[in-house]
């Protein structure tokens, strides 16, 4: 069956090869070498906390090895740049102030009433 426009490359049975998400990498934790299967977009966001924290990628693996509570270490790996990432959106929720600079309960909140100010000083409001 061909579909127009389909551009997925054929194996060598004649059936469309579906290039997987998941990038599987070898590491060395411990001095004992392992492999880690994780999607690109973790790896990716793993490596950005490592730079952000000057650590090599090796040093951020061991320290989430090191702490991990779950037996399977991609899963925690996973779980630490989501729970990363989740923390640097909650930090950066904008909270309701009002004209005068007056912080606002839900109960203050009406339309128009309102501006947004940023809790990482990110200079808008």
């Amino acid at each position: 069956m061909h579909i127009a426009g389909d551009r997925l490359a054929m194996d060598q049975t004649r059936t469309r090869a579906v290039k997987s998400p998941v990038v599987k990498r070898s590491i060395v934790l411990a001095r004992h070498k392992t492999s880690v299967s994780l999607e690109d977009a973790f790896w990716t966001g793993l490596k950005e906390i490592a730079d952000g924290r000057h650590l090599t990628l090796s040093d951020m693996l061991a320290v989430i090895d090191s702490e991990r509570r779950q037996s399977n270490l991609s899963s925690a790996i996973r779980l630490f740049v989501l729970d990363f990432y989740r923390s640097q959106l909650s930090e950066s929720k904008p909270e309701a102030i009002n004209d005068r600079g007056n912080r606002m309960t839900p109960s203050h909140v009406r339309k128009g009433a309102i501006r947004y100010r940023y809790s990482l000083d990110s200079g808008t409001g």
